[in-house]
């Protein structure tokens, strides 16, 4: 057992130096490109020296109309913005790492070495993530500094190590995705354009930090942490198990062929009738046979694939009405606000007649939903699948809120859901929940790859499911879903609270 323990460390040894090796080359490599360590410089000296400086301005301007409040809350924003910058650049490394080397015939004798694809999959992601890195904590130290000696200004330890270790896994999960579609393109110019499925993520986030930063609630920030944590595993988990040297230098330039790309779309469109149908069989079986095949065997065969989704999503799903009943509890409604045994017909009209809600009709409701839906699914594909469980948690934080609130003002929130959400929500609820697991497949499907197929044939099998799945199971059920809101749902809630 000793031996066994001795072997299994020595092993390890190796693989930690094997991966030094390969860091220790690719750094090199990029600290000799001065194209990337020029701008790194520039933002690592001059860009914090400039925020420093801007700071200063904005200190001495808030400080005329006595509001020292706002710049209390730039400061620490900038010291955002200024560990930020520098990682940026991390993104423009990783999406070399493979694809770049394979344009310049380098990479051949890299993947020659006796190097796993797990050692060099994570040597290249660290080599990525060092260099900048690094500017960017000398970037946060020149700020800190300037801020220090000029306006005598220090931010909490705590405020320094959140900024730290929020630009860490940030860079860590710009480089891991960015790592990944590097090994899964062709071409360089490829990679760039797969890119705004991580920038965009990232602009999305950085704003909403931007808004955190300004309200001062930090222990949101470490929440965003963890959730980044959670990504960069599972980014690099991803990567580790779709990289595959060979399959790499096997790897055709992509060529975008319009036709072949809608022969192979239509393709995934396809399933098999049920029973099978025979050259002689009548027209009037075909549709039905077709229709039998498609709920019989074609759906359930989607919703398995999109198993891992629909997990998720459910998880989401009890996380928003724990996020809900929770801002419930913090912030209680006047308990005079709301008179249920007042409601009336006419009220569930009034309240859509603002503008900014649907039409109490089945078309409005209908629409909208689907509307919302679709939305979330163009949104997913920029974010991995994140925004469209985002946008369904939504609503059902704000019912969760209303039925805490409701328990709040005397009335019972089981029964403040059974009468306003039950009678349509047992039927909208599974819809909406297979339209956002199909959206989150068909955004994850961007960043992983099936063994037997090509990135984007991977990518329109998901978009093909998602077409199907919506068709046949979602709008079907949101238009019962409709027609029930619409001519059950408030008698229901008549009945239960109305006079």
């Amino acid at each position: 057992m000793i031996q066994a323990a001795d072997r299994d460390t020595l092993l390890s040894r190796q693989s930690i130096r094997l991966i030094t090796v390969v860091v220790e080359r690719e750094v090199r490599d990029t600290l000799r490109d001065w194209r990337i360590v020029a701008p790194i410089l520039v933002l690592t000296i001059f860009f914090p020296a400039l925020m420093s400086f801007v700071a200063d301005l904005a200190l001495d301007w808030v400080a005329k109309y006595e509001a020292s409040i706002v710049g209390e809350r730039l400061l620490p924003f900038l010291l955002m913005v200024v560990g930020f910058f520098p990682i940026s650049f991390s993104l423009v490394i990783a999406l070399e790492t493979f694809v770049g080397e394979k344009e310049r015939r380098s990479l051949e004798p890299l993947l020659a070495t006796p190097l796993t694809d797990a050692q060099l999959y994570i040597g290249k992601m660290l080599a990525a993530t060092i260099p900048p890195l690094v500017a960017s904590y000398l970037g946060i130290l020149v700020y800190l500094a300037g801020l220090h000696l000029f306006k005598g200004w220090a931010p909490p330890t705590i405020l320094v190590a959140l900024v730290l270790i929020l630009t860490l896994v940030e860079s860590l999960v710009m480089v891991s995705g960015a790592v990944v579609v590097s090994s899964q393109t062709t071409s360089v110019r490829a990679a760039n354009l797969l890119a705004s499925f991580i920038i965009i993520p990232m602009a999305l986030l950085i704003q909403g930090e931007a808004i955190i930063m300004f309200w001062a609630n930090y222990h949101v920030l470490w929440l965003i942490v963890l959730f980044l944590i959670i990504v960069d595993i599972v980014l690099i988990r991803m990567g580790i198990q779709t990289f595959n040297r060979e399959e790499l230098l096997g790897q055709e330039i992509d060529e975008l062929n319009v036709a072949s790309i809608w022969r192979t779309f239509t393709g995934y469109l396809r399933w098999a009738p049920w029973p099978p149908l025979t050259e002689s069989s009548a027209i009037t079986r075909r549709w039905l046979a077709s229709l039998v095949g498609l709920y019989r065997y074609e759906l359930p065969a989607i919703l398995h694939r999109a198993r891992l989704a629909l997990i998720a999503v459910s998880v989401g799903l009890l996380l928003s009405g724990l996020v809900g009943y929770g801002f419930a509890a913090r912030h209680p409604l006047p308990s005079n606000l709301i008179h249920l045994d007042q409601i009336s017909i006419e009220a569930f009209s009034e309240v859509s007649s603002g503008g900014w809600l649907p039409e109490f009709s089945t078309w409005g409701i209908w629409t909208n939903n689907v509307r919302a839906l679709l939305i979330a699914a163009v949104l997913g594909v920029f974010s991995f699948g994140v925004i469209a469980i985002i946008l369904l948690m939504a609503p059902l934080s704000i019912v969760a809120f209303f039925a805490a609130q409701a328990a709040h003002m005397g009335y019972s929130p089981l029964l403040f859901l059974a009468a306003f959400v039950l009678p349509h929500g047992v039927i909208e609820l599974p819809a909406a929940v297979v339209a956002t697991a199909l959206a989150v497949r068909l955004g994850a499907a961007v960043m992983t790859r099936p063994r037997d197929r090509s990135m984007s044939e991977g990518w329109l099998s998901a978009l093909a499911d998602f077409a199907k799945g919506f068709i046949a199971i979602v709008l079907p059920l949101l238009a019962l879903a409709a027609v029930l809101e619409v001519y059950i749902t408030p008698w229901v809630v008549i009945g239960v609270f109305g006079r």
